[in-house]
């Protein structure tokens, strides 16, 4: 397997193309909202903690996996295992997520695409705020357009996967990892000038006690490392397979983890300069890019041109994540399977496009949308049914990653041999004095966070009132 095994051309693309995976529609598009939410200055402190003694060891760990391996989820943990360990379920569970996420993710991203087609066309000049929910309402419920963006998304995250790792992810990745770098730096430069930068800067990196409860923060910081860095499904794994057993573990993985935080603090500092120019509440929740921010460009002069770049951005963050999770399907057909990748790309591309076509429904029909949120309210509670889409997103982001993330985390720190842990960690990289503490995060701090999540989703900081509501 190692001997054909496909590689990057170089660390660079490598880096490019894990931290395309890490980010996307999470740095762009939930982080702000979710730092909006929980008011700011302190649950961004939190989550850069939760980056760095949660997310950084598990993206370590997986990358360990894949890169020791040289091999797909499923191979890589059997081999570090045994045939017929249970442990091969943790590489089960990252492919099904990848296979989950995408197909709700990809509806995402084709609301992304859409708006930089009215972005385009100038849509948003003079509206007022009934009318731009009225646009995103009316399209979301639209099943033809829903549906035409969904397709046209994923057939061109089909046509990057197919050409292989070198000619098609890292290709890509040199291309549009840049092209986001050099728009999001252009959006930031442009809302210094505004009225609204410095409020920004105050509520983004000042402590503020306003809508600030340290349970509810951590716990929501903690979820949001595992979706902002690609962690739990099976992508660090799947991409690690195709380094070198002595490329440098510690720095690459730093690399990715420090490019993913940049981008989503640098996020923030493009979103809210705008909310607070044109006197917008930062806790609009999720529909602060595809509600607050329309009016918003709608406003200011030259709005058209950053409105596209803007939703270009999100679509290009969307686009380099969507082709991580569907190498780590096709990757699983690839190496366990034997297929071609044009098959393997091609077979989880449609199945995944039919599993997203209820998502992009639920909007629009009482089958997947409001009726369907009765039917599942009998599990999530009678005022918080979901449609297909919330079901999707909850399952995938509050137990699916968490819990591959926690079992990452176990296989590493308990079941893989110490001697190939080590050796695997210290191959390459001169920071080899970092290996206990990473191993101590991993037997210890890791599972303690994760385990967190889980009591928060079951109610049980409620219940013995420590949650600070």
């Amino acid at each position: 397997m190692s001997e054909t095994r496909p590689q990057w051309g170089s660390r660079v693309g490598f880096i490019l193309a894990a931290a395309g995976s890490a980010v996307g529609l999470g740095n762009i598009w939930k982080f702000p909202y979710i730092t909006g939410e929980n008011g700011g200055g302190w649950f961004v402190l939190i989550y850069l903690v939760c980056i760095a003694v949660i997310g950084l060891p598990i993206m370590m760990a997986e990358i360990f996996i894949g890169r020791t391996a040289q091999n797909s989820p499923v191979g890589a943990i059997r081999s570090l295992s045994r045939p017929g360990s249970p442990w091969i379920g943790v590489g089960w569970l990252g492919v099904l997520t990848a296979f989950v996420i995408l197909s709700y993710y990809s509806v995402i991203a084709g609301w992304a695409m859409h708006y930089v087609f009215l972005s385009v066309e100038g849509g948003f000049a003079g509206l007022d705020k009934t009318q731009v929910d009225t646009i995103f309402a009316e399209f979301s419920a639209d099943p033809m357009r829903s549906v035409f963006w969904h397709v046209l998304f994923m057939f061109i995250t089909f046509a990057i996967v197919v050409g292989g790792v070198k000619r098609g992810v890292e290709r890509s990745a040199r291309i549009l990892m840049p092209a986001l770098c050099l728009m999001m730096v252009a959006l930031v430069i442009h809302s210094i000038g505004s009225d609204g930068f410095k409020p920004a800067l105050d509520f983004v990196f000042a402590p503020h006690n306003e809508n600030f409860h340290w349970g509810p923060a951590t716990l929501e910081a903690l979820g949001h490392a595992f979706f902002t860095l690609s962690l739990g499904m099976g992508a660090m794994i799947t991409y690690g397979s195709y380094l070198k057993r002595d490329d440098d573990l510690v720095t690459t993985s730093v690399t990715v983890c420090t490019l993913d935080t940049v981008i989503a603090l640098l996020a923030c500092m493009v979103i809210f300069p705008i909310i607070f120019t044109y006197g917008m509440e930062p806790d609009a929740g999720p529909g602060l890019v595809f509600k607050s921010l329309p009016l918003a460009f709608g406003k200011m002069a030259g709005g058209a041109i950053w409105a596209t770049v803007f939703f270009l951005l999100l679509t290009f963050a969307a686009l380099t994540s969507g082709i991580s999770l569907l190498e780590v399907a096709a990757s699983y057909f690839i190496d366990e399977r034997g297929w071609s990748r044009f098959k393997a790309s091609s077979i989880c591309a449609a199945v995944i496009l039919l599993m997203g076509v209820p998502t992009a429904l639920s909007a629009g029909t009482k089958l997947f949308g409001s009726g369907f949120a009765q039917m599942t309210s009998i599990v999530f509670g009678e005022n918080n049914g979901k449609d297909w889409f919330g079901v999707f997103d909850y399952i995938s982001s509050n137990w699916m990653l968490p819990l591959g993330g926690l079992f990452i985390s176990l296989f590493v720190a308990w079941r893989v041999s110490g001697e190939a842990r080590e050796r695997g960690f210290k191959s390459g990289t001169k920071f080899d004095r970092m290996f206990w503490g990473w191993v101590f995060l991993l037997r210890f701090i890791v599972p303690f966070g994760v385990i967190a999540v889980f009591l928060n989703l079951i109610g049980f900081f409620d219940l013995i009132g420590l949650t600070g509501e």
